[in-house]
């Protein structure tokens, strides 16, 4: 099973694009959330959730953590295909899907194609309890930052010791080395990407 590709998007079209790894293409199917986040001739990486059926193999790819957990709730309530869950996914953020169940309010959920009021009905019945649970932040960035050389990656090296993701260290590290411009010290660095990592 696929569970991550990292390569460059080829292309984007409406509700999937092309992500080229190591010259294969591989055709990805997302929301629009997640596609409008993709960087078209760069490289990026997307979690992917494989669907295999006897006619083929579908991947969906996903900005992140949260907005595939939702996807994957999604598609276990009867009437909902990986179609309609992206769908739905394109309509609300996860934290409005979460806003949404908790308040009972099927107006957000018709707003998705191929929600009708009956299918929003059984959304809200079934997933009002488990939609607490679920994550309503963006974990993960699609955008691969350059890799960090010098003072950098020794600082680098400093907030993955501290316990720190390495994707989410290195982006907070390239917004730091950003502002404080040419030759900063170690100290200065770490520094400021913690105060990046704490926001």
């Amino acid at each position: 099973m696929i569970a991550k590709l990292t390569g460059r998007i080829e292309g984007i079209e409406a509700g999937s694009c092309i992500v080229d790894v190591g010259g294969v293409g591989y055709l990805v199917q997302a929301s629009t959330r997640t596609l409008s986040a993709l960087p078209p001739g760069q490289v990026a990486s997307l979690l992917i959730e494989t669907h295999v059926r006897e006619d083929a193999i579908l991947l969906y790819g996903f900005f992140d953590s949260a907005e595939r957990e939702w996807f994957r709730l999604l598609t276990t309530v009867q009437g909902v295909g990986a179609k309609v869950a992206l769908s739905i996914l394109s309509a609300l953020s996860p934290r409005d899907l979460i806003a949404a169940i908790q308040a009972g309010d099927r107006g957000s959920l018709t707003r998705a194609s191929g929600v009708g009021a009956k299918l929003a009905i059984r959304l809200l019945t079934e997933l009002r309890e488990k939609a607490g649970a679920m994550p309503s932040g963006i974990g993960f960035s699609p955008v691969l930052p350059p890799p960090a050389a010098g003072v950098e990656a020794d600082a680098l090296s400093a907030l993955v010791n501290l316990g720190y993701r390495r994707a989410e260290a290195q982006t907070a590290l390239a917004k730091a080395m950003e502002r404080l411009g040419d030759a900063p010290s170690i100290d200065a660095v770490i520094r400021e990407g913690l105060k990046e990592l704490a926001r």
